[in-house]
């Protein structure tokens, strides 16, 4: 469909000297899309001009309005030399073609430029006028919504979920073309930027076309990335999932959909069928934001998640179809088959969902991954993208195949990503293995019998946790166990998930970040020998990560895995691994058996007693996470349930936790016998290492908790106080005698002071937790490494939480808390500043959330009054897919941006962290400016999904890409809704925040 773009350029604001004789510019402003440019008049000697110009109309086709984004560039007026630039501005018009959205943009928009960064502010009009066009034929997808975040967004509701989406483009890279040798940096930058929001756009618009050819309406999950491949090309790559959403319109079905979790919790079962599996009128609104109700009464039976497998065996014949338990084994076939039916259909039954609606999980199987080595100048023909979609067809195939081993058809919480280091490329796809309802997979085929069925069999809380697999032929050695909530179907020991965690789960205590951290040195070499070395390396590094995760679970005393991220990224003479992780503990599943160490030398005196030592190192650190966490399982009484295990060897074997992670062969030689803990064998200095730097993990201060799943398990009284932050830290190593010793300690103490420095810049908001830790670490150059984090604080009330816990627990945290204060309330930031070890010192920035930075710096207190109304005082940003305490009210549209800034004054703007600094806060004020003019208040599900970072210290030179996104939204403050006050539950499960006590 044709339409008619409209654009006006009101005034600007703040503009640069650019006239050194008058110290004022003689500014105008061209206004480009596709290969028509208007210009409006020159408005002389101010700073502030006022152009009011005239509508600008073009008149073009819908698909360029999807690929192409509005080009507004401000120029100084020279009379005898050429016009000067003084910065630009990209506006993408995709938001104004949905039929809901936004019917106009217009707003300040910061003016940008790659050498000098945000120049002055300029206020522009846009306007779109579709005409309805019903060719077959078409080219545009105009009206398909695209998402973000990870779960069905608030205010709508999933009719089906069709599938798993992909798309990949490529083009020549501007850095690298014969002309980037006669070009400035600042064309050569602007080239860039403007071709990948080209591409972008086109990418969008391709996934679009595939929905619609799947006969869905929205793209879930949306996950965009783009490969900077060097010479042979660029590539722009996303993911998602495609679905049919409904807007979720009368107020009753709307209630529940705000995010106060208890409310949810209370009211879906009153305004829905009683049976919770069967709801299909209402909002099946994603119930990522829910308490976790400690008792299993009404809870959901949600699916998800089950034993780590890391899966690099190559899969089982035969085990399609074998029943899971000797309950319902032909019902579970037939529902088995129904599923396999559905999503046969499809190449990949891939979903990029972390959290989904209720009842369409049943059970997990375990991470799936899959990894492969690529070499970039052996592809045919670089400009198409062929190679590259052979390249991850060849992976996803594998992640299926793994998927299938396990007895599940379907994977979930499914990324890809890819690490470059000149021609090598390594790609990397992982998700969890996972049985679904059919339900939600076809137009409600399923019949109300069946639903019955699976309601008797599946008990609420711990379903999800239940094998997939037959136990009879096992994929991978596994040690089974009655499940301790039902007693009814086996468990693993351990489950290993890159999911959210699912509202029903019971769970013990609270949650914790766990990470595991690696490197690796490899020798230098060239193309085919490199890849080499790297494929030999990768599978040992995949190893002692999962052994390291599989250790820190054990220390804190927990027993599954959620939101697991790997990622391994390849530099020129290492590699480096860090995965990141939230621990808890799953009633379900049994209690983690301690960790011991046995020595290969028992004749040495002092050698027994350093590790007697260690020994009692690790009992007392488990005891004290324990306490920490308030992990207190229900001593189960077997003899009084009755369970189906043998009688003398009960106790042993619920409390044991035999090999590693379920699947390491290596480890299976110490699982004789009955031992209750997990064995640590010591027979050389490595391993003394590996023990050492187990215990050297320092626990939060006091008042901290830090997560990197959406939601804290085991917190549920939120205040609407949030915070983001994102934070870089370039290291540089000293590259005399480096041992993957040294390499490791130093990755830990940077990771280690990162999180450290954002303890002590937060201490005013304790109690507090850190959610949506999101570390992404890089290698941009020999010895450098960078670890970027992005994550958000959002407070909590402490009185209420305490109201539920019992006396002797606040006694214990009283006492962490002194403890803690003299470990750690000093030292912080000294260690983490005074590092001589380097020639200099590792540059930090640390970007907290701010105002655009044009004078409205008052902005920092944060007590901020609430927004009310549109005009908004400052655009809240946060990662996650909600707003404590509000509701979102409408979804404006998809937020990506692609910045590139330069620089050749490295040390005057503060050397690294100065320029980084700088640069973040520049994004954060163009992000909240772009959201503003579309008339929203809020960024959910914010993501920096790539902060690239090169130098040349000897030229004073540095350059940085960065590239976000995330959903424009409308909120409204729950205090502003008397409807929603007027419901307050009382019940002891407080909602995330009850109308009186908003803290804003």
């Amino acid at each position: 469909m044709p339409g008619k773009l409209k654009v006006k350029i009101v005034a600007g604001r703040h503009l640069p000297v650019m006239d050194r004789a008058s110290d004022l510019t003689d500014a105008f402003v061209e206004v480009k899309f596709g290969n028509t440019t208007f210009k409006t008049d020159v408005y002389l000697k101010s700073l502030n001009p006022q152009w009011n110009s005239e509508w600008f109309k073009f008149e073009v086709d819908d698909e360029d309005l999807q690929d192409e984004p509005l080009q507004i560039t401000v120029l100084d007026h020279d009379t005898y030399s050429a016009n000067d630039a003084i910065g630009k501005v990209y506006i993408d018009i995709d938001p104004l073609l949905y039929s809901e959205a936004a019917t106009v943009i217009s707003g300040w928009f910061p003016i940008y430029d790659t050498i000098h960064g945000i120049r002055g502010e300029i206020n522009v009009v846009v306007k779109v006028d579709l005409f309805n066009d019903l060719n077959r034929f078409r080219q545009s997808s105009c009206g398909v919504k695209f998402f973000c975040t990870t779960s069905i967004p608030k205010c709508y509701r999933a009719v089906i979920i069709h599938g798993f989406v992909e798309e990949l483009v490529v083009n020549e890279d501007p850095e690298y073309q014969w002309i980037d040798r006669i070009r400035t940096p600042r064309a050569s930058n602007e080239a860039r930027q403007r071709l990948i929001s080209l591409m972008s756009g086109e990418l969008q618009r391709k996934i679009g076309l595939k929905v619609l050819e799947m006969r869905g309406n929205a793209v879930v999950g949306y996950l965009q990335c783009f490969d900077l491949e060097g010479e042979s090309g660029l590539v722009v790559r996303a993911i998602g999932t495609a679905c049919t959403l409904d807007k979720l319109s009368s107020p009753a079905a709307f209630l529940p959909a705000c995010n106060s979790p208890s409310k949810e919790m209370k009211e879906i079962p009153f305004n829905e069928d009683p049976n919770p599996n069967t709801h299909s009128s209402g909002p099946s609104t994603p119930l990522k934001n829910q308490t976790y109700s400690f008792s299993p009464s009404k809870s959901y039976s949600r699916q998800s998640s089950s034993s780590d497998t890391d899966l690099s065996l190559t899969p089982k014949t035969g085990m399609g179809s074998g029943s899971a338990g000797k309950e319902g084994g032909p019902f579970k076939a037939l529902l088995r088959q129904q599923t396999q039916s559905a999503l046969e259909q499809r190449e990949f039954p891939f979903f990029t969902l972390t959290a989904f609606p209720p009842g369409f999980l049943v059970h997990v199987g375990g991470v799936v991954s899959a990894r492969s080595v690529k070499l970039l100048d052996r592809i045919h023909n670089p400009d198409e993208p062929e190679t590259r979609d052979a390249w991850w067809a060849e992976i996803r195939q594998e992640i299926k195949s793994h998927a299938k081993a396990l007895g599940c058809h379907a994977v979930v919480g499914y990324s890809e990503s890819t690490s470059i280091c000149e021609e090598v490329c390594i790609l990397s796809a992982s998700g969890t293995a996972a049985v679904l309802n059919p339900r939600f997979l076809q137009d409600g085929t399923m019949e109300g019998c069946l639903e019955q069925r699976l309601e008797e069999n599946l008990p609420a809380g711990c379903g999800f946790c239940h094998i997939p697999y037959d136990e009879l032929n096992m994929p991978f050695p596994a040690h089974l166990t009655y499940c301790c909530n039902c007693r009814k179907q086996k468990v693993p020991d351990v489950l290993f998930t890159t999911i959210d965690l699912p509202t029903d789960a019971i769970v013990i205590g609270k949650g914790c970040l766990i990470q595991a951290r690696l490197c690796r040195l490899k020798k230098k070499a060239q193309a085919e020998a490199n890849a080499t070395a790297i494929s030999n390396l990768l599978p040992f590094m995949e190893y002692e990560v999962h052994t390291q995760l599989m250790n820190k679970l054990k220390l804190k005393g927990m027993n599954a895995l959620f939101g697991l991220r790997i990622q391994i990224t390849v530099g020129e003479n290492m590699l480096m691994g860090l995965a990141s992780a939230t621990g808890v503990y799953l009633a379900a599943l049994p209690t983690p058996g301690g960790i011991q160490i046995a020595g290969k030398t028992p004749n040495d005196g002092s050698y027994e007693q350093h590790i007697s030592h260690m020994q009692k190192k690790i009992n007392d650190t488990i005891a004290k996470n324990k306490e920490l966490y308030e992990i207190n399982p229900p001593e189960i009484a077997e003899e009084i349930i009755g369970s189906p295990i043998p009688e003398p060897r009960q106790r042993s074997r619920l409390l044991r936790s035999q090999s590693e992670s379920s699947d390491e062969v290596m480890e299976l030689d110490l699982s004789h016998g009955k031992k209750d803990a997990f064995v640590l064998e010591i027979d050389d200095t490595d391993a003394m290492e590996d023990v050492h730097s187990l215990l050297t993990d320092v626990p939060p201060p006091s008042g901290f908790y830090s997560c990197n799943t959406e939601i804290m398990p085991g917190i549920n009284n939120w205040t609407s106080e949030i915070q983001m932050f994102t934070s870089v830290r370039v290291i540089r190593l000293s590259s005399l005698n480096l041992t993957n010793q040294a390499l490791n300690k130093n990755f830990n103490d940077l990771c280690e002071n990162l999180l450290k420095s954002l303890y002590f810049k937060l201490r005013s908001m304790i109690p507090c937790c850190l959610c949506h830790v999101n570390f992404t670490v890089s290698l941009p150059e020999d010895e450098l490494i960078q670890v970027t984090v992005t994550a958000v604080a959002i407070t909590f009330d402490k009185n209420q939480a305490l109201q539920t816990t019992k006396p002797h627990v606040e006694k214990s945290l009283q006492r962490a808390s002194t403890d803690n204060e003299e470990l750690l309330q000093f030292p912080l930031e000294l260690c983490s500043d005074s590092l001589p070890s380097h020639p200099f010192p590792p540059a930090k920035a640390v970007t907290v959330e701010k105002a655009s930075p044009m004078g409205e710096g008052n902005f920092r207190n944060r007590s901020a009054p609430p927004c009310a109304n549109s005009t908004v005082g400052v655009v809240k940003m946060t990662p996650l897919s909600f707003i404590p305490g509000a509701k979102i009210t409408k979804y404006l549209g998809i937020i990506n941006m692609f910045f590139i800034r330069e620089t050749t004054s490295l040390r005057e703007e503060g050397g690294v962290s100065g320029f980084l600094h700088a640069f973040i806060a520049e994004v954060f004020a163009m992000v909240r400016a772009h959201v503003a003019a579309l008339g929203g208040n809020a960024v959910v599900s914010y993501i920096m999904k790539q902060c690239v970072f090169m130098e040349n210290p000897n030229k004073n030179q540095a350059q940085c890409l960065i590239n976000v996104s995330g959903d424009a939204v409308i909120f409204v403050r729950e205090s502003e809704l008397e409807v929603v006050s007027a419901q307050q539950p009382t019940a002891n499960c407080q909602p995330l925040c009850t109308g009186g006590e908003v803290t804003t």
